[in-house]
């Protein structure tokens, strides 16, 4: 039961916005919560991991240095280039630029799974780009756009700090000193993380419900188009490596999906409401287009699936 309603998160994430852009005075009092709330999904995060997801790292160097680098180098990368050709103003951009700076979501874990890539490989790379993004994030937005907008790089590796990975750690300490009560508690953790984003979808679009009509659709647009990039290119390009077909679903799924709640959370902290609604719109699509590609995945053999990038795979 807990499963299917964690598996619904799009129309959750979709009913919620309704209800915020009908009503966003249900949703702006509370605005406040949501560091708070992302600090929990992290902490559940930290819970599903132990020692040897970080171990498993030296036992699949190579793809993970290349998940790495395709995660912090084409996600920017393709956010800048979408922004432009879009004319996106400051606020956007870099509300677009924060979602593609990022590392990649924990639902890439679930879709793995369902797609029949390397799970193990996939948890190891989510917990070596969250703590890398910690560094890379101000980085890169400082980087790509700090001379039109003025990033407070140092405040927001602070904040990164304390929201990322002081509850990750302390989700990891307490599933090794507590394993076994942790592990009755494990099931119901995807449902938690689930709620804190959809009710933080829900408090920007509250925010931005007068904007939407006019800056929606475009956003949308240039949501997707990120998305779909980053899923073909990083299945396109581990295969270029020669990377068995296990592997390059499950870079393709680090890649494309995105930990946009935390995009989402640093725009609101640092930035503006409309630089959350990249973000915001990403959180829902990806789980869409992840859940879909793993779903036509799942019924394609990994042997007998051609080496292909996702679009024709």
């Amino acid at each position: 039961m807990l499963a299917v309603l964690t598996q619904l998160f799009p129309l959750w994430a979709l009913l919620l916005s309704v209800l915020a852009f009908m009503q966003p005075q249900l949703f702006v009092g509370i605005k406040g919560q949501i560091v708070p709330l992302l600090t929990l999904i992290m902490l559940c995060m930290g819970l599903t991991l132990n020692l040897n997801d970080f171990r498993r790292v030296m036992q699949n160097r190579k793809a993970v240095l290349v998940g790495v680098l395709l995660q912090f180098s084409l996600m920017p990368l393709i956010a800048l280039l979408v922004g432009r050709v879009l004319g996106f103003g400051p606020e956007l951009m870099v509300g677009m630029l924060l979602v593609g700076s990022v590392a990649g979501g924990t639902s890439s874990n679930v879709m793995c799974y369902l797609a029949k890539g390397d799970t193990a490989l996939s948890i190891s790379m989510t917990a070596i780009s969250t703590l890398l993004g910690v560094v890379m994030t101000p980085l890169l937005v400082d980087l790509l756009v700090g001379q039109s907008v003025d990033v407070p790089v140092q405040s927001m590796l602070l904040s990164l700090l304390q929201v990322v990975v002081a509850p990750v750690v302390l989700g990891v300490v307490l599933n090794a000193v507590a394993g076994n009560l942790v592990r009755r508690v494990e099931p119901v953790l995807p449902l938690l993380s689930m709620l804190a984003i959809v009710f933080i979808i829900s408090i920007v679009v509250a925010l931005n419900a007068e904007k939407m009509a006019q800056i929606g659709p475009v956003v949308a647009l240039a949501v997707v188009l990120h998305n779909s990039c980053g899923l073909v290119l990083g299945y396109g390009v581990t295969a270029m490596f020669g990377f068995d077909k296990r592997v390059c679903r499950t870079i393709a799924f680090e890649v494309g999906l995105q930990n946009s709640g935390l995009a989402t959370a640093l725009a609101m902290k640092f930035f503006t409401p409309a630089a959350a609604l990249p973000g915001t719109l990403f959180s829902v699509w990806h789980n869409i287009s992840g859940s879909l590609l793993a779903g036509y995945w799942s019924k394609k053999p990994v042997a007998d699936a051609a080496v292909n990038t996702p679009a024709s795979a």
